[in-house]
Formats: structure tokens, sequence, C-alpha cells
């Protein structure tokens, strides 16, 4: 009886994990559905069905004649550039507050923490007055400086928490080996949050990439525009081509898809190390 209980509880289980998956799944679907189809298609009374007739122009005039692959490289760009430097910044910062010993640790860890209760909204006027001042206007620091600022608290916290999770000893046994500071950074501590690096770096690498306030902001040089001001402003006052804007999302959605594909079991050992250390 209590194997037959067990069966139905697992059957139910599967049933209800499946079809939460589908809900989730099925705006993907219904996105690259929708860049296909015409504007009449989308309006009226084949909203959720097949296209009558699948346009492949969507993608022609959103990707050439509107320049989003131009906007699609540049948000590349600043993407991974944001990536980057906020991975090395972090990482070396956490490991000077954990690791090393000095009397000004706990300050700089409670400065760095104090800006993850600053809504991002208001920093974007002293942001943008600072950058004017510094003729960085319409450049790619513009948005590769605030990106990469704004991640840096998140990713400290959590960079900080998996350096404390490492023995002592073990930095200890690496400097009567012979190992200096750099040493014992590179080869020892950093292999050792691998999956924590990557699941920081992803989570940055989302929000750069979604990021339209300071993209609108900061750049009006359409050539240095990202791909999320490309496909808000093919937007019309009258009239908008769903069709190619489904297209642009479509080719918007498809790096944070691979992005995460590639590194999911990295996400997951990082999320599982964080739970168990928490």
């Amino acid at each position: 009886m209590t194997a037959s209980k067990n069966r139905i509880i697992h059957i139910i289980l599967q049933v209800a994990l499946i079809a939460f998956a589908i809900v989730q799944f099925y705006p993907l679907v219904w996105l690259g559905l929708t860049s296909f189809k015409s504007n009449m298609e989308i309006t009226g009374s084949n909203i959720i069905g097949l296209p009558a007739k699948w346009l492949w122009s969507n993608y022609d005039y959103s990707i050439f004649k509107m320049h989003i692959g131009r906007n699609f490289a540049n948000s590349l760009f600043y993407t991974l550039a944001t990536v980057i430097a906020s991975t090395v910044l972090s990482a070396m910062v956490s490991f000077a507050i954990v690791r090393m010993k000095w009397k000004f640790s706990k300050p700089v860890l409670t400065y760095f923490m104090l800006g993850m209760m600053i809504p991002v909204h208001a920093t974007l006027l002293p942001v943008f007055l600072l950058l004017k001042q510094t003729s960085l206007l319409d450049s790619p620091w513009a948005l590769i400086i605030p990106y990469t600022v704004n991640a840096l608290p998140g990713t400290i916290f959590i960079l900080v928490g998996f350096f404390s999770a490492i023995p002592r000893e073990l930095e200890e046994s690496s400097i009567v080996d012979g190992c200096n500071i750099y040493q014992v950074f590179y080869s020892i501590m950093l292999p050792l949050i691998k999956p924590a690096i990557v699941t920081t770096a992803i989570f940055t690498f989302l929000s750069a990439w979604n990021e339209l306030m300071f993209a609108v902001t900061f750049i009006n040089d359409p050539k240095l525009s990202t791909i999320t001001v490309a496909i808000n402003s093919l937007q019309g006052i009258y009239s908008s081509p769903h069709g190619a804007i489904a297209a642009g999302m479509v080719v918007a959605t498809l790096p944070t898809i691979v992005v995460y594909l590639l590194m999911s079991k990295h996400v997951q050992k990082g999320l599982l190390a964080g739970a168990v250390k928490g």
C-alpha cells in the first residue's frame, strides 16, 4: 500500500512539474511563432496558432534593415566587458576582504554592501552628470562602467561567502610550499570558487544584457545603442511592426538561453554549494 501510494505521489509530482515546464516554456514558443506572422495575423484572430505564411522577411527587416545585428554586437561587447571586469575586480576585492589581515576589511565590505541598498533608478541622474562632466557620454564606457559598478556589490557578497568557507590550512600549506600571495589567489583559491564565479558571471550577463534604462539615457548614437534600445525603437506612434519586434526579441533571447544551457551545471553547483555553506 505504501509503495502504491508513493508511486501515485510520484506520478502527480511529475505531471505537476511537466505542466509547470509547459507554462514556463510556452511564451518562448509563442514568441517564436509570432516572429513569423504578419501584423494582421498577430492583431487578428490567429494570435496563438501557427502562421498562415512563414514570413522570414521579419528577420530580414529586423536584423539588416533596422541594424539590430549591429546593436546585437554592441550589447555583446558591453556585456562581456562588464562580466570580465566585474568578475576580476570582485574576486580580488573578496579575496582581500576575507583572506588578508588589515584593519579596514570590514568597513570596505560594509561600503560595498551599502551599494545593494541603493535603488538603481536613484543613481541615474548622478551617474549621468558624472559621465557628462568626464565626456564619457555616447561612448562604450558610458555603459561598461555603470554596469560594472552595479554588479560589484552582489558579486562581492556571494564571493565573500565562498572565500570564507575555504579552510585556512589550505592557504597556509600553500605558503609553506613556497607560494606567494598571487599564486595562492590564482592557483589555489580561484579554482575552488569556480562554481560561484560562473554563477555570478551569468547573473551579471543577464542583468547587463537586458538593461534598458541606462542604455537609453547614456547612449544617443544609434551606432552604439544596445539591442534592447533597438527593439524598443521599432515601436511606432501609430503602428508597430509586431512581427519584426518579435523577431528582434528572439534574436535578443538566444544568447541568454545559450549561456545558461552551457553553464547550467556550474550554476546548480554554485547554488547548492551556497545553500550548504549558508
